[in-house]
């Protein structure tokens, strides 16, 4: 049918806008020197990790889609690794996605003891857990836990096994996501703090005599220094205030964008198992989906609250030209 048609071609634009934005992310950070250093490092691996998303599972999921009835005709041994692909891709992206998040967490936090060492070290080490995290899960199924394959019902899933069920969407979903919330609960508490606290500062009394001139909207400063007594006020937006708000911002429509890409799919993976329910498998396909969309947005989003990957764009482009 025509809406058939319609779906499968926005599924493969999908697939190879993925593709194709992610991978200019990763081109950009390899050819820009200025680039090599954190919080690039985190980009990157969440670059890594979509690209392979739409490289690996999301080509072999729209086979998938294309058969009649949804069933895998591509044997058992493929059925494996796909499944562990899309576990491995797809965690190593959800726990990436956090660790952008605890990054820009502690750069307003702890911006004096969170020096450039430090962060990189940090990150670096966030990167290595990210990885080593998402292999067990996905390499669980292999090793025994669950079936995948059936080749009767010629279905490929995720293991449906109940313990597995409970240990794959907590380790993979619901802890980063209680992990992400409570990060943009404290970076909004401490945006606002600041914003509330910046207003006006005054050190000793000020005579009647002195005069401050009327504030502008740009930030400044004045002083007023007469006969020992000492007068400071600041208007308008610091550059670490302004810092706070572009993270806060930043953080909070990247942890909106995945909560909401990836809660369906989630829900619906720890309550199948447990409950013996037979969820439609359109409704699955569209939870699937619209997870995988999540790989698409990610670079759209941080790469947006950064000028300087959009003139890194441009320069790549005239340099292609």
């Amino acid at each position: 049918s025509f809406f058939t048609v319609l779906v499968l071609t926005l599924l493969v634009l999908l697939t190879l806008a993925t593709f194709l934005w992610n991978l200019l992310v990763l081109a950009t950070i390899l050819r820009v020197k200025a680039f090599h250093r954190v919080p690039h490092n985190l980009v990157a691996s969440t670059a890594v990790s979509d690209v392979l998303v739409a490289a690996l599972v999301m080509p072999l999921s729209l086979v998938k889609e294309l058969s009649a009835g949804r069933r895998w005709r591509l044997g058992r041994e493929l059925c494996l690794v796909w499944v562990c692909f899309d576990v491995l891709c797809c965690t190593a992206s959800i726990w990436n996605v956090t660790a952008i998040a605890l990054d820009r967490y502690w750069c307003i936090s702890r911006h004096l003891q969170y020096t450039l060492l430090a962060r990189r070290r940090i990150s670096n080490l966030m990167i290595a857990l990210t990885w080593l995290l998402s292999a067990a899960i996905s390499l669980a199924p292999l090793l025994g836990w669950g079936e995948t394959y059936s080749p009767e019902q010629q279905r490929c899933q995720l293991s449906q096994d109940p313990s597995y069920a409970i240990i794959s969407t907590g380790g993979a979903f619901y802890l980063p996501l209680c992990v992400v919330l409570f990060v943009y609960w404290k970076i909004y508490k401490a945006s606002k703090f600041h914003m509330g606290g910046r207003r006006r500062n005054a050190v000793g009394p000020l005579p009647e005599a002195a005069q401050v001139k009327e504030a502008s909207q740009e930030p400044q400063m004045v002083f007023t220094a007469r006969r020992a007594a000492i007068t400071f006020q600041t208007d308008g937006e610091t550059w670490r205030e302004q810092k706070e708000k572009k993270a806060a911002l930043m953080v909070g429509i990247l942890i909106g964008v995945f909560v909401l890409c990836w809660i369906p799919f989630f829900i619906t993976e720890l309550i199948s198992p447990l409950c013996s329910c037979n969820i439609p498998p359109v409704w699955k396909s569209i939870f699937l989906w619209l997870g995988y969309s999540n790989s698409f947005f990610n670079p759209l989003i941080y790469t947006a609250f950064n000028k300087n990957y959009n003139n890194a764009f441009k320069n790549l482009f005239v340099k292609q030209r």
